[in-house]
């Protein structure tokens, strides 16, 4: 019986043939009755029969293959999760480097198979349906940072202090912690950029990403806040 193959594309990714130890190459043999470990054959070790400890020739056996098609038919399982990965790699739209990167597929392939199946299909649609309310809700939402005033003449305990211990790196008289709540969010928006040609998904998900980003400085002030109120 046919089973997807269960690691990527790249034969370094497999374990090795248990018999002859070369790497291995779809299609390969996976023993049902060994384990918990897999015990996988090339095929030339599977005809020999090979056996080795508890593994004998007669065992039950699955032939792990991605060379067939998942979600229509001249797409084979192995280049769904190519173009996959592909998008991940090269990002977003850029179609004519998912290409490049699929070898096996156009540009026009790649974006049409992506598009139809996993951005156009109902099962996606409850999630567009979500980010363009929360940008509809942005758009009307007003700026709802927490107000904060820091205390006239607050307390500069030393850094190896008890009282600096208890307040978890808060510093009363920067009204700030030595580090953030999630300290490197801003990573996730240096390299967003709004342009006219953002298609409407693309333009959605980035504006979650900001939504994202605004929580958590509603958060950062929020533990601020509760900082200054706990202590002072």
């Amino acid at each position: 019986m046919d089973r997807l193959a269960s690691f990527g594309n790249d034969p370094f990714d497999k374990p090795p043939c248990r018999g002859c130890s070369s790497y291995l190459v779809e299609p390969y043999i996976k023993c049902v009755e060994c384990g918990p470990s897999p015990f996988l054959l090339c095929l030339q070790c599977f005809t020999r029969g090979y056996e080795y400890k508890k593994h004998q020739s007669d065992h039950k056996y699955e032939i792990m293959t991605s060379d067939f098609p998942v979600l229509e038919p001249g797409w084979t399982a192995q280049e769904e999760m190519a173009l996959l990965e592909a998008v991940m790699d090269c990002g977003f739209g850029n179609w004519q480097d998912v290409a490049y990167q699929m070898r096996t597929k156009t540009k026009e392939e790649c974006e049409g198979h992506y598009m139809k199946n996993f951005i156009n299909n109902p099962l996606f649609s409850s999630t567009l349906l979500n980010l363009r309310q929360m940008e509809d809700h942005l758009s009307r939402t007003a700026d709802t940072a927490i107000p904060f005033k820091p205390t006239d003449d607050p307390p500069r305990p030393s850094f190896d202090s008890q009282l600096s211990r208890d307040m978890a790196g808060y510093m009363p008289a920067r009204a700030d912690f030595m580090e953030e709540f999630d300290n490197y969010a801003e990573w996730d928006l240096k390299d967003i950029d709004f342009v006219d040609d953002d298609s409407d998904i693309l333009h959605a998900l980035k504006v979650a990403v900001v939504d994202i980003y605004h929580s958590r400085l509603k958060e950062r002030q929020r533990r601020k806040n509760w900082m200054n109120c706990r202590f002072f």
